[in-house]
């Protein structure tokens, strides 16, 4: 999988991948003030440059967005990523701040599962990724805070295995937090959804 790296303007916690040179790395309007502290010149910046203390460097290959329009920096980011055919995505800053930008970033998790993506979302201290009729299995020796939501209206076949609170082929709806406040526990955990698309919370180690 070709992965798509993209920094946001929102908050961030002490995680940072690893820079890998055969990543696109896209810096979304002030995400680029994150980047280049990790000392990442990223291959494409994008934005309305709202979020931006300066000018945007000269030289830099952008996309300028309008002031007004129906996707966040972050969406179009995400969007550029998907015409240059990267299907893995890891997003850093998209938390924090206006709690409609943070479910606007979880709405994007949803609708790159659902396009046979994998996404995960860094920020808070927790990784947050959406699983669509599938499964997703956690390595042995995980600890720390875990959680289970359904974003679509509902979703069947729910499997949780290794956690605190295991659940066998339950259904999940977007209305009743059933899956909050679950913990890892040093077993190998597996969580499967049959049909529909899942938001997992894991705290990142």
């Amino acid at each position: 999988m070709k992965t798509c790296v993209i920094f946001g303007a929102g908050e961030y916690d002490a995680y940072r991948p690893e820079y890998d040179k055969n990543c696109f790395y896209i810096a979304a309007d002030g995400g680029l003030r994150e980047m280049l502290a990790c000392g990442i010149v990223p291959d494409l910046l994008i934005g309305d440059f709202d979020s931006l203390d300066t000018a945007p460097p000269d030289g830099m290959p952008r996309v300028t967005l309008p002031v007004e329009k129906d996707v966040t920096d972050m969406d179009a980011a995400a969007a550029e990523g998907l015409k240059r055919g990267c299907t893995d995505f890891i997003l850093l800053g998209g938390t924090g701040g206006r709690p409609d930008h943070t479910l606007a970033n979880y709405s994007l998790l949803a609708r790159l599962s659902q396009q046979g993506c994998e996404a995960r979302l860094y920020g808070a201290g927790f990784t947050v990724t959406a699983l669509t009729d599938g499964a997703i299995d956690f390595p042995a020796g995980r600890a720390g805070a875990a959680a289970v939501f359904s974003w679509t209206d509902v979703s069947e076949g729910v499997t949780i295995r290794g956690l605190k609170y295991e659940l066998t082929d339950g259904t999940l709806a977007n209305t009743f937090a059933l899956g909050v406040s679950n913990r890892f526990t040093g077993a190998p955990a597996r969580i499967e959804v049959k049909k529909g698309t899942l938001l997992i919370m894991a705290e990142t180690p």
